[in-house]
């Protein structure tokens, strides 16, 4: 008790001392309030303005992206040199579809106008119209006459024939004259955005302060009282001719001027992008009323504070430490170093709470990622027929499917293929990232009632779509209507061509599998009907499904490797789990026969690849497949392949001496530790040292108990963390050699890793070393 009695008596006793300071804080404060407020708002209106030139540039360098693209592309080229009349309808409706694209919440844009002038036409938001009867031609042929081929306007509202002219006074907009490339200009384009929709972007909520944009001639482009735009700043009484230099002379800076309503505080910051300029005007002397009000304020808080501090302290502090000895008791007890014991009681609380949030967070961060790692894995293994019906049933509950596959009465499978990336900016090494930005684009136009999770299988998007409420008529034209969109959407996000093939409908979850291998079916027709078509089952199969018997490939990969490591009871199960799904299923005869030769050319593959002799099991006289043939009861053929062929292979692979796997696994480990600064994968290794990439694997597992991803990984962690301490390697290069193309990828995995950036490791770890 006298240790916490002690430390009571030292909180009181602190708190009287407090008293001093916190009066002389309050008098200071009085006394130096208007300076200390008056540096605080400069420096809040620097950030204020560099926020809103980001926010507002923003806005404009998108308008000019877009612009730029459509004013680049093909289809205006073609409109340039075209008249557009009735018989090029289709021309206008794609410059038309192009030209709305520009046209959303983000860009701000109300209207966009383009001029033909070589072939006399112009097309706006209400159509197309003749340019000699268009009444703002004089407007638009005075545009094209500018010096630069893009240049910033200001103009009144509705003076171009703009169909939404009645929002604002005045109107930004964008001029750019066609073709960029020419120098024989036939048009222009121009994207207008209304001047209030940036002035609210700049709006200042205080009656004493001012915010504005003006150009490189000090005309107000911005503000947020209309009247004002178009002015100069001396017409409205702001700075002189003389001292208009003081813009120009840094990118940010202040001032002291004087305004009309006395003198002010001028802030402001110079763009890169168009050259205007970003300025706020605040009145000195509103600062400095606010500086005494809150130096008095402040003084009379301090007093008041001090008073019932002492009071609060001496009536409580007793009473407020006895909950917190007894939390600081049952830290204590599960501490295992008794020198932490020691330390600060607050600061020990304060420090296992961290480590509870922390925990709670990974916990929390790593069960996001395995579910959505788990209902990946489990919806792939549906869609290749590997899940059993009870097992599919609880599983949709539990991933949270089950609510919208009630409500579906109409299921149908789409696969997605990536026709080609030849001629394209994309290499073979980005079809997994194209396809998980497919994913994406699925995720955004198809809703979540309306769908399953997309996947990827064997480089093929997957998606599961269900519709309730529809006829079957319906359901077939939504299907048209969703893949179309798609096509569209990966055209014009990814640039690339795409192939989708639609299952036949059907009513029940089991028969997804079935569905997924129609759709794969329909994607093999581009052979006839070439690349970027649609491709429904019912045009391929004369409507009706296909007859689908499974292969249980899982089970047979995990048997194979269960065989080469020597684990005869695991192959014994993996064999009655094989045969238990292939007989499960209705076949006919010559399909089982199919299915159980299948699997022992498989495993002679296995022998052969594994330089096992094939007299090893095969008879002197007569066939293995004559003997397969004969055998027509499941347990005489389970019997069979356990007897002839899996205890034969398995004692060989055992009569193989441990020192050899060593041997393999130690030839990965130094294949990787010359080679982790290249794209090296297990399989580069397996044709290197001349075995097959799945034995390998298992063979890395089993010696070193980490995969080949997981081991090079960690290595190549290991070196980098060296190169952040032995030497003064820019993190950038440090990524590009371990193969990261983006240096914020390696800045994200090593944070996950040490908790913390490559730049703090380096920091805290460098100056140690030596």
């Amino acid at each position: 008790m006298s240790k916490y009695s002690w430390y009571t008596k030292m909180i009181l006793f602190g708190c009287l001392l407090s008293i001093l300071p916190v009066l002389a804080l309050g008098f200071f404060s009085y006394l130096k309030s208007a300076e200390s407020i008056q540096s605080q708002v400069n420096l809040g209106n620097i950030q204020i303005m560099k926020q809103t030139n980001g926010n507002v540039e923003q806005v404009l360098k998108r308008l000019d992206q877009n612009l730029n693209n459509i004013s680049n592309s093909t289809l205006m080229q073609d409109a340039l040199y075209s008249p557009l009349d009735y018989y090029n309808f289709q021309i206008y409706n794609n410059l038309r579809r192009e030209m709305s694209l520009l046209q959303s919440i983000d860009t701000q844009v109300t209207d966009i106008v383009l001029m033909n002038s070589a072939n006399g036409w112009v097309i706006n938001n209400s159509g197309l119209f003749s340019l000699d009867n268009y009444p703002a031609k004089d407007k638009l042929l005075e545009y094209q006459k500018l010096p630069l081929n893009s240049t910033w306007v200001l103009h009144e509202s509705g003076i171009l024939g703009e169909t939404m002219p009645g929002r604002c006074a005045y109107t930004l907009s964008q001029v750019r004259k066609l073709p960029l490339l020419s120098s024989e200009k036939r048009g222009v384009v121009y994207a207008s955005i209304p001047a209030c929709s940036l002035a609210s972007m700049i709006k200042d909520d205080t009656e004493k302060q001012e915010v504005m944009i003006f150009d490189k001639d000090f005309r107000i482009m911005v503000h947020p009282d209309e009247t004002l735009i178009g002015k100069r700043l001396p017409e409205i009484g702001y700075m002189h001719e003389q001292d208009l230099a003081r813009f120009t002379e840094e990118k940010v800076g202040q001032f002291e001027a004087d305004l009309p309503d006395g003198r002010a505080s001028v802030t402001y910051v110079r763009s890169d992008f168009n050259g205007w300029i970003y300025a706020s005007f605040t009145e000195i002397s509103a600062i400095t009323e606010e500086a005494r009000s809150i130096g008095w304020f402040t003084l009379v808080v301090c007093l008041v504070l001090a008073g019932m501090s002492v009071g609060v302290v001496w009536l409580g502090s007793r009473r407020m430490y006895t909950p917190i000895r007894g939390i600081v008791r049952a830290i204590s007890d599960k501490l295992p170093d008794p020198a932490l014991k020691k330390q600060n009681e607050f600061q020990l609380i304060h420090e296992h709470i961290q480590d509870m949030f922390r925990s709670n967070t990974s916990l929390k961060h790593e069960l996001h990622q395995n579910t959505q790692q788990v209902r990946t894995f489990f919806l792939t293994r549906w869609y290749q027929g590997n899940v059993k019906q009870g097992e599919l049933e609880d599983k949709m509950a539990l991933y949270g499917y089950a609510p919208a596959i009630a409500a579906w009465e109409h299921l149908a499978v789409l696969t997605l293929q990536v026709d080609r990336l030849e001629q394209t900016r994309y290499d073979a090494k980005d079809l997994d990232l194209l396809l998980f930005a497919a994913n994406n684009i699925i995720e955004d136009l198809i809703p979540s009632q309306n769908r399953l999770t997309p996947v990827i299988v064997d480089q093929t998007q997957v998606t599961l779509v269900g519709q309730g409420n529809m006829t079957p008529e319906e359901f077939n034209a939504y299907l048209y209507q969703v893949t179309e969109s798609i096509q569209t959407h990966i055209r014009s996000f990814l640039d690339l061509v795409v192939s989708i093939g639609i299952s036949l409908p059907f009513r029940t979850l089991s028969k997804a599998p079935r569905a997924y291998h129609e759709g794969m079916e329909a994607l093999k027709h581009r052979l006839k009907l070439g690349e970027g078509v649609i491709i429904h089952y019912a045009n391929v199969n004369s409507g009706k499904h296909t007859l689908i018997s499974p292969f249980p490939q899982q089970v047979e990969n995990e048997l194979i490797d269960s065989i080469k490591l020597a684990d005869e009871e695991r192959a014994d199960e993996l064999l009655k789990q094989w045969m238990g799904e292939v007989f499960h299923k209705e076949r006919s005869p010559q399909e089982y026969q199919t299915t159980l030769i299948r699997l022992l050319n498989h495993l002679m593959g296995v022998m052969q690849e594994s330089g096992i002799a094939l007299n090893v099991i095969q008879p002197e006289d007569g066939s293995l497949y004559e003997e397969l043939l004969e055998l027509y009861v499941p347990k005489d053929i389970e019997k069979w392949f356990r007897k002839r062929i899996i205890v034969p292979m398995v004692g060989v692979f055992r009569d193989r001496s441990d020192s050899q796997f060593r041997s393999l696994s130690e030839e990965i480990i130094d294949l990787i530790h010359q080679h982790f600064d290249t794209d090296l994968t297990l399989e580069e290794c397996a044709a290197k040292l001349h075995y097959n990439a799945s034995y390998l694997s298992s063979v890395f597992k089993k010696e070193t108990n980490l995969s080949f991803s997981d081991y090079l990984t960690t290595y190549r962690f290991q070196m980098a963390k060296q190169w952040l301490v032995e030497t003064d390697m820019p993190i950038k290069d440090i990524a590009q050699k371990l193969g990261y193309n983006n240096p914020q990828n390696f800045i994200r995995s090593f944070r996950k890793l040490e908790d913390m950036t490559p730049g703090q490791y380096r920091t805290k770890y460098a100056g140690k070393e030596g």
